[in-house]
């Protein structure tokens, strides 16, 4: 019987899930990698006063259109922590919508590795999550991924 109370007491003092820690550099800035459709993002967080700078541009020269940043301040907004960090990322592949989804969630994943308590948050609003849905690949046989030959009759 001894050593199940002892057991019990192990099973007490080892942590429920997975312990989050800290990842950031030399310079004080967290890296991660951001993927969306074909565009892959490298973001590196510090903080500062809310610099948003995309392939050596500022947020608004790259992403003109206001639904893209929009997109891209959500990470900031669900962690409350706007404009306390400056972001410096590079993307490439596919079209804006897709590296505005891929900065996204380079951002969200190096808030986490910056203030892992900011996760929850984050994780309860689906910024974590790679979105899986990529282009269908064209099948032979096929004029495209699904579409067929013209039925002809005679």
């Amino acid at each position: 019987m001894a050593d199940l109370s002892s057991l019990a007491d192990l099973q007490a003092t080892i942590p429920a899930g997975p312990v989050h820690e800290r990842k950031v550099d030399s310079f004080g800035r967290a890296y991660a990698t951001g993927k969306r459709k074909n565009a892959i993002a490298r973001v590196w967080l510090k903080p500062g006063s809310g610099k948003i700078t995309v392939n050596g541009r500022e947020l608004p020269v790259y992403f003109a259109r206001p639904v893209l940043r929009m997109i891209i301040n959500q990470p900031f907004q669900t962690a409350q922590v706007e404009g306390q960090f400056d972001v410096v990322c590079t993307v490439t592949g596919g079209g804006l919508s897709g590296q505005a989804g891929a900065v996204r969630h380079g951002i969200s994943r190096a808030l986490t590795f910056f203030d892992p308590a900011l996760r929850p948050a984050l994780k309860a609003g689906g910024f974590l999550t790679r979105d899986p849905r990529v282009v269908e690949r064209k099948k032979y046989g096929k004029h495209k991924a699904r579409r067929s030959t013209q039925f002809s009759k005679r």
